[in-house]
């Protein structure tokens, strides 16, 4: 299937006030964002060949909001591995010169699945060790462009509308870190905590059908490893809720799912499985009272440096030139490549958190990287059920953020995936978790009504 950019099917929401009184306006538009040629696909690193063709279409969708007191806000949607730092900042000072939309009010968010194409925007940091060749560059520069367009469609299409918020909960996410003697192994372990709530947010249009459906889940979009494109179980539960709502949009906004697995997997009928049983939680979710959403959108955006543990000597860079494992080895040599250079080695890195409140006690945090589920179960710690949505994988995927727990148990998601990254000197300080909640706290008070 071709690679789509500039296209874009816009939806006018058209309906009558909130119940609460309050009037919104919505806006939706979507891009289909498949390669239209074979690429190496991201997500994992034993992959040996590019792509062997499309199982099923990728696409980027973007719902704006507006309260009645004209603010806005976009949510973004890609069915992509990530978000890159870079494609983030280009977008938002895009957004803001051409559709006055402040950054705190855009959010980017990928679904995670392994079975879409490695790309790089700009220069990327680390892109030296995943770009294959020109397409990658290619790729990205097309995706800003679809991106942007999205946005400004979006925006275009605002027609009023009612809001309306419930959740459910869907069980085939499993805790991924099984504890084997010291270490902890990728396997299940379904003693593990997870979080398995749906969140669902619906637009109607005036007779009370639905034309956007935003939704949420906590878990890996990893139940494939083939060599077709494919949005894996987020794609199929969004296809899914398409074909059950009469071609209203579905949008999925990944959660803190970056010690989480679909489980059982490996089989695109298994993707199907997953995304059916996701779809029929979010069904579930529309088919409960739906709270009409009141009130008005504040939304707050900040970096965090988040700091890395000590950081590698020389010495003990060329001691590891020479590991069994090629990933830690070639790591080392990129290290010492940029010391050699006279390069500075990166004690830290700018970490986004962003809060949305929508409405009166509807809130959204958004936390960059492949974020573990204890963020999500910490946090709704001090929320009533359904009133907080906890997402990861947002405006920048830089890598695994554990939190105290996990970073102290190590293993892959604690600071074993770093050696995968050159832009990672190694894992991060075990003060991240006290400075991103922190963080996230700050906002709070800066999005309350």
């Amino acid at each position: 299937m071709p690679f789509i950019f500039g296209f874009a099917i816009a939806f006018l929401l058209v309906s009558a006030p909130s119940a609460s009184g309050e009037s919104w306006k919505a806006g939706v538009s979507v891009a289909k964002i498949t390669p239209e040629s074979s690429m190496w696909m991201a997500g994992y690193a034993a992959r040996n060949k590019p792509s062997e063709g499309t199982a099923q279409d990728l696409f980027a969708k973007a719902l704006a909001l507006e309260d009645a007191a004209g603010s806005r806000m976009v949510v973004v949607t890609v069915d992509l591995i990530g978000i890159p730092r870079t494609l983030r900042k280009s977008i938002e000072s895009r957004a803001r010169q051409h559709f006055k939309l402040p950054p705190e009010n855009l959010l980017l968010n990928a679904s995670h699945t392994h079975c879409g194409p490695e790309f790089r925007v700009a220069g990327t940091p680390g892109d030296d060790a995943f770009s294959r060749d020109g397409q990658a560059n290619l790729y990205g520069r097309k995706l800003e462009e679809t991106l942007h367009k999205l946005i400004g469609e979006s925006i275009a299409t605002l027609q009023t509308a009612t809001i309306t918020r419930s959740f459910a909960r869907c069980g085939f996410a499993m805790n991924r870190r099984l504890p084997v003697g010291n270490d902890f192994r990728n396997s299940p372990h379904p003693e593990g905590p997870v979080d398995h709530e749906v969140p669902v947010l619906k637009v109607s249009s005036a007779d009370g059908k639905p034309r956007a459906i935003l939704f949420g889940y906590a878990c890996h979009n990893t139940t494939l490893g083939f060599y077709q494109f494919c949005g894996d179980y987020a794609g199929y539960a969004q296809e899914f809720l398409q074909a059950d709502h009469g071609g209203a949009v579905a949008l999925f906004l990944t959660g803190c799912g970056g010690d989480q697995n679909p489980y059982p997997r490996g089989t695109l009928d298994l993707a199907k499985a997953h995304g059916r049983t996701l779809a029929t939680a979010v069904n579930a979710a529309l088919g409960n009272t739906m709270r009409p959403l009141g009130g008005t959108i504040r939304c707050a955006l900040a970096e965090v440096d988040l700091p890395y543990g000590p950081l590698p000597t020389r010495e003990q860079l060329k001691s590891r030139l020479g590991s069994k494992d090629q990933y830690e080895a070639r790591h080392a040599g990129r290290l010492l490549e940029k010391l050699e250079k006279g390069e500075t080695v990166p004690s830290s890195y700018p970490y986004p958190v962003q809060a949305i409140r929508l409405g009166g006690d509807d809130i959204i945090i958004a936390l960059g990287g492949e974020v573990v589920v204890d963020y999500a179960l910490n946090f709704k710690k001090d929320f009533p059920p359904g009133r907080l949505w906890v997402a990861g994988y947002s405006n920048d995927v830089m890598g695994y953020i554990p939190s105290r727990r996990v970073l102290k148990e190590g293993g892959y998601e604690g600071g074993g995936a770093m050696r995968f990254s050159s832009s990672h000197p190694g894992p991060w300080d075990e003060s991240v978790e006290d400075k991103i909640s922190n963080k996230v706290r700050d906002l709070m008070t800066l999005v309350k009504p």
